[in-house]
């Protein structure tokens, strides 16, 4: 397996950004998905971006389209997620996650390695 450290989280005002960083080691060939998933407060664990280590196809929400958006460095075992024009909504623990078998990107147990999380907080 892998393990996954996010860091970036934090507290903003709304219509402010942030950046998070989920470091990843060791770097293994047969990861399928990275993603980013949120849980905010009270509700299910839900996807708002994937991609694949090795294409860098990526996947979101048409929600999130324009407001978020996942990277890689796969040379630097980083996956990123840019997040602009935050709202309260979007308040939650951000976790990074790695999936080895195909499934479908969006779904909680498509992913077996899950970070600790990154609390992110949006201000009204």
């Amino acid at each position: 397996q892998v393990q996954l450290v996010e860091s970036g989280g934090g507290s903003v005002p709304a219509g402010g950004s942030l950046r998070l960083s989920c470091s990843f080691s060791p770097s293994p060939r047969n990861m399928v998905w990275m993603a980013w998933f949120r849980q905010s407060p009270g509700q299910e664990r839900v996807a708002v971006a994937a991609i694949s280590p090795r294409t860098g196809m990526t996947f979101r929400p048409d929600s999130l389209k324009g407001r978020f958006t996942i990277s890689r460095d796969i040379a630097k075992n980083q996956v990123y997620l840019q997040m602009n024009s935050l709202n309260p909504d979007d308040t939650g623990m951000y976790y990074c996650a790695a999936a080895f078998d195909w499934g479908p990107w969006y779904k909680v147990e498509t992913y077996a390695s899950w970070g600790q999380g990154t609390q992110v907080t949006v201000s009204s």
